[in-house]
């Protein structure tokens, strides 16, 4: 009785074998010889942009539209003949697109992420502002609501140096608040408008292709 046992047993677990073998073969397949290789010169695809950085100069593309009419014209005739790939409308998404980032990233206080995007002065002033909120407890929420107004307001050449500045109207919800989460300034029920003018610059002799924020201001501050 026990080797007969013993003979189903061989003879089960035999079975068992088999079929873990061919579910192993019909999940994982098996090479039949007509696989084609990697071809040898294969490369890693190319290293990404960083998302926190905006080539402002999507303005590096083939500028195709004509010169803007009134002041804005002599600075981006100016601009053109150093770097004719510069287009104000490109430019002008970029800026929108680096607007919307600074100010998250300002309110977040990621500074790491600002790097990239300032000029040093500028950088140095927004670090000094996170830092002290963060010594005072302090946290900063900003809801970018929505961007109603992009224009540009000036266009120049500073030498070899492209300076641009953009008048921004936002929507936004920003509110202030204390270690405690009480709210020391601004309302989370109310939206304001907010209006910022930011230049942006970029030396044409430099590989760089991308603009940094080389000042803010507002529209009431003198020029």
């Amino acid at each position: 009785m026990t080797d007969g046992f013993q003979a189903i047993d061989i003879i089960f677990f035999a079975v068992v074998a088999v079929f873990l073998v061919l579910r192993l073969r019909s999940v994982l397949g098996r090479r039949t010889g007509t696989e084609r290789e990697p071809p040898r010169d294969w490369q890693a695809p190319p290293e990404t942009v960083p998302d926190n950085v905006i080539d402002l100069a999507q303005a590096r593309k083939p500028a195709v539209e004509p010169l803007p009419e009134g002041p804005l014209a002599p600075g981006t005739a100016a601009i053109r003949s150093v770097d004719p790939s510069f287009s104000l409308d490109n430019f002008l998404l970029g800026a929108r697109a680096a607007f919307e980032m600074i100010v998250e990233a300002f309110a977040a206080g990621d500074k790491q992420g600002l790097r990239p995007l300032l000029a040093d002065a500028v950088f140095q002033s927004f670090a000094a502002a996170i830092d002290e909120r963060d010594r005072a407890g302090q946290t900063l929420t900003t809801e970018l609501m929505g961007i109603r107004k992009v224009e540009p307001v000036e266009v120049r050449l500073d030498g070899s140096v492209a300076a641009v500045t953009v008048r921004f109207v936002s929507e936004q919800i920003n509110v202030l608040k204390d270690g405690g989460g009480k709210v020391i300034d601004g309302d989370p029920q109310r939206m304001t408008d907010v209006t910022d003018e930011w230049t942006f610059r970029r030396d044409t002799r430099s590989k760089d292709p991308n603009w940094h924020l080389a000042a803010t201001r507002s529209p009431d501050e003198a020029r």
